[in-house]
């Protein structure tokens, strides 16, 4: 028999189209190749078998020569002892192969007529992998490229509104067709389909401190997510672990997708997860927009005589503030130049801004108030 191409797309014999679709769909996004880079041989060999498995099965002529004779018929073998028809041949007074069968590759002609009279065979070659990806997809309405395939399986992507992921939103695959042979793409008329809506994403929260958002960092996160198996149907759940590559400036709202990350959905589709930064609190610094704002607090005699502070900044240096020369009213605010948050797009930093809260004594004793009148 060969293959067992019901059991590489994880269906049953009976399996209808749309199920042939979305265990295909399931599949080839599972052995891409450029989602898996750490086993590059594998996942080529997977991904043709795949693309093979489907080419025959989403085929009704395909598929009924093969359920008869295998993969070994389907592709110019003999039919198996006691499958019936003429001696090395198919149903349809087919008598036989050129060449005694060999390597050669043949699909059914309903309309033709074969050597040996009756229905014949063309010769069948399955068509590449990478092809029958594109077309698949393409038939989705959502164009013959990778789209948001994820790179490497856990990488992120930055995305804004108007970003569409086309292999976020499966379902059940509108439209049918067939892959001819020689490696060709299929002809006939299109149907008209329809783009199935990509199911909501997986939102959840990422809270960053400062500093990280400072200086930049990589993040590690384990997920749990709920896969479906194949064979059984059932849902089963499965870890990954999540690569963020936080780029120093990111602010909060900022939103880091995954495609097809998430939850598998009974209909075959895949949620995308979404990670929403946050900021959160320091007890030094506040953040605004690019700049950074916190707080010295000073005595009645410093903000009167001068004083000189040291501040850490969020990148562990010590900037040193002094005034020597004036007084500092309550309330009043200087700016150090090129020490507030780098910007994620220019890389150029905002300034900090230091604001003075003087504190007042609650009481004087008599000899204090007569040295402040004595002094102004």
């Amino acid at each position: 028999m060969g293959k067992d191409y019901y059991a590489i797309l994880g269906v049953a014999k009976n399996a209808d189209d749309d199920t042939i679709k979305k265990a295909y769909r399931k599949q080839a996004l599972k052995w891409h190749p450029d989602r898996n880079k750490d086993k590059a041989e594998e996942a080529k060999k997977k991904f043709q078998e795949v693309g093979e498995a489907f080419e025959v099965l989403s085929d009704k002529n395909k598929r009924t020569i093969y359920d008869q004779y295998g993969e070994e018929g389907l592709k110019g073998g003999a039919p198996p002892p006691g499958a019936g028809g003429a001696e090395g041949g198919f149903p349809g007074g087919f008598g036989g192969f050129p060449g005694g069968g060999g390597t050669r590759t043949y699909t059914f002609n309903m309309g033709g007529g074969g050597p040996g009279g009756g229905g014949g065979f063309k010769p069948f070659h399955p068509s590449d992998a990478d092809d029958i990806f594109k077309h698949f997809f393409a038939s989705m309405g959502g164009g013959g490229g990778m789209g948001g395939m994820p790179r490497g399986g856990g990488s992120s992507r930055m995305y804004g509104d108007d970003d569409d992921d086309m292999l976020g939103g499966g379902g059940g695959m509108p439209g049918g067709f067939g892959f001819g042979g020689g490696g060709g793409m299929p002809r006939g008329a299109r149907r008209q389909q329809q783009t199935p809506q990509k199911p909501p994403a997986i939102k959840r929260p990422l809270p960053i401190s400062l500093e990280d958002l400072y200086k930049g960092t990589t993040k590690r996160l384990k997920v749990t997510r709920k896969v479906r198996d194949g064979a059984t149907g059932r849902t089963m759940n499965t870890d990954k672990i999540l690569t963020i590559n936080v780029k120093p400036g990111w602010k909060a709202g900022t939103k880091i997708r995954f495609p097809g990350e998430g939850d598998e959905l009974e209909n075959g589709q895949t949620q995308d997860i979404e990670f929403i930064v946050e900021e959160k609190p320091h007890p030094t610094f506040k953040r605004e927009g690019d700049n950074l704002r916190t707080t010295i607090t000073l005595s009645l005699a410093e903000a009167l005589t001068g004083f000189s502070k040291t501040i850490t900044t969020l990148d562990g240096r010590r900037l040193a503030v002094n005034n020597k020369n004036a007084v500092v009213q309550p309330g009043q605010e200087s700016v150090v130049q090129n020490e507030g948050m780098p910007n994620s797009k220019t890389g150029r930093k905002g300034n900090l801004i230091i604001k003075y809260d003087v504190k007042f004594p609650t009481s004087l004793t008599s000899q204090q108030q007569e040295a402040i009148k004595n002094a102004f």
